[in-house]
């Protein structure tokens, strides 16, 4: 049988950094993943795109990933948010937020997740004491007295001092391990979307709030930009099948002519918005990272970042917990990674379930309390900067990695 220090199931965009970063402090990892790497790394572009906040940038640094993926990632210089309706004004009242204001280059990065993905890869590649293997598929766990027995879908067996689940929303693991989770659905659709525009963008993120739900505007490299369009999961069907001309029409009521004119510029697809939070975080010799252990309203583009925040908490307890020469899979080892985490997890999940509350409706009142609140925040400095500082990750107990030290 083979033995290594940790198993991760699942090799995403959370599962590969926690596996560099483990390994990198000396563990011996094992990441299972079920898509095979021909398919991870198709150079097509799918229309899928993330926000990498500015510490989530530092700890792709440290873990040797960021050098691989800078050329093809867009710099958010400035962020302006704005309340209106579709095809009329925007709000007198509005939040900018500006990079030079707390001393950054930028609040964070926009890159194509298939770039994320090859500069994974080729971290992976280089990294001792790593081993992904795909595809492949963890089918069961037993957690034994000292250690957890994996079983694969071909048969073969390993045994780990830590299982990881890393494995996506609708994580097969943590159902395998009775974790139940609190969830709820959103009635709405979120529809995403590249196009082209005449103009630059100089690094600019709209967050224009609709009735329907926030219509984000995110740069990338290039006169390209992703939205992200949450939309009534009633309207968003007819939105989806209209023909490219119908569609660009409804996506310049909302978009504007600021950049110009707008077209297409790759796929187009669509998701239903959730909120989820796992009852637990961790069990004896078994722990949850990124979108096992929770999903929030993409309202604040923070998903990924929180998922990146996971591995690199649990990266630090496990190995603070090694260099002791504690057990890593104890159950006290990793109470210590659940209370870091769930509090930040359902604090942020939280926010953005009442800030998509507060701006997805048509309601005078609210309309005007919410420009009011925009208006105050853009004229309060700190304030202003402490957002800034929340939308760059860089708020609250930060793990080593996300400082850029190693950790």
């Amino acid at each position: 049988m083979t033995r290594v220090d940790v198993v991760i199931s699942g090799g995403g965009m959370v599962g590969l950094p926690l596996g560099l970063a483990l390994a990198q402090g000396g563990l011996t990892v094992l990441v299972v993943d079920a898509a095979p790497p021909a398919t991870v790394l198709e150079p097509q572009f799918d229309g899928r795109v993330s926000a990498l906040a500015y510490a989530s940038v530092r700890m792709l640094t440290a873990l040797g990933v960021w050098d691989d993926l800078a050329p093809h990632a867009q710099p958010i210089r400035e962020i302006l948010v704005t309340d209106g309706q579709p095809g009329k004004p925007a709000s007198p009242f509005s939040l900018h937020f500006d990079a030079q204001e707390v001393g950054a280059d930028s609040l964070g990065h926009i890159a194509e997740n298939r770039h994320i993905r090859a500069a994974l890869y080729a971290a992976v590649a280089r990294a001792p004491n790593l081993e992904l293997l795909a595809p492949a598929r963890v089918k069961d766990v037993a957690v034994e007295a000292g250690a957890a027995v994996v079983t694969l879908a071909d048969g073969s067996q390993v045994s780990a001092a830590l299982v990881i689940a890393a494995d996506g929303r609708e994580s097969p693991l943590r159902a395998r391990m009775g974790i139940p989770v609190v969830d709820w659905s959103y009635p709405q659709t979120g529809i995403v979307a590249t196009v082209e525009h005449d103009k630059p963008h100089h690094g600019v993120a709209y967050e224009h709030f609709l009735p329907s739900g926030p219509f984000a505007i995110l740069p990338m490299t290039g006169n390209r930009s992703s939205l992200v369009w949450t939309e009534d999961k009633k309207k968003a069907p007819a939105l989806l099948a209209l023909d490219e001309t119908g569609f660009q029409a409804e996506l310049a009521r909302r978009f504007g002519d600021h950049l110009g004119a707008v077209r297409g510029a790759g796929p187009r697809w669509s998701y239903p918005l959730s909120f989820h939070i796992a009852r637990d975080f961790v069990q004896p010799r078994f722990a949850l990272a990124g979108d096992c252990a929770h999903g929030i309203h993409p309202i604040a583009g923070q998903g990924l970042n929180l998922g990146l925040k996971d591995a690199a908490a649990l990266t630090e307890v496990l190995l603070d917990a090694a260099r002791l020469g504690r057990d890593i899979g104890a159950l006290d080892t990793l109470k210590r990674y659940e209370r870091w985490r769930r509090f930040d997890s359902v604090t942020l999940g939280v926010s953005t379930d009442a800030l998509n509350r507060l701006f997805s409706n048509d309601l005078a009142p609210l309309r005007l309390l919410r420009d009011l609140g925009l208006g105050v925040v853009d004229a309060i400095g700190p304030a202003r900067r402490f957002f800034m500082r929340h939308a760059g990750g860089d708020v609250g107990k930060l793990p080593k990695l996300m400082k850029g030290e190693a950790a």
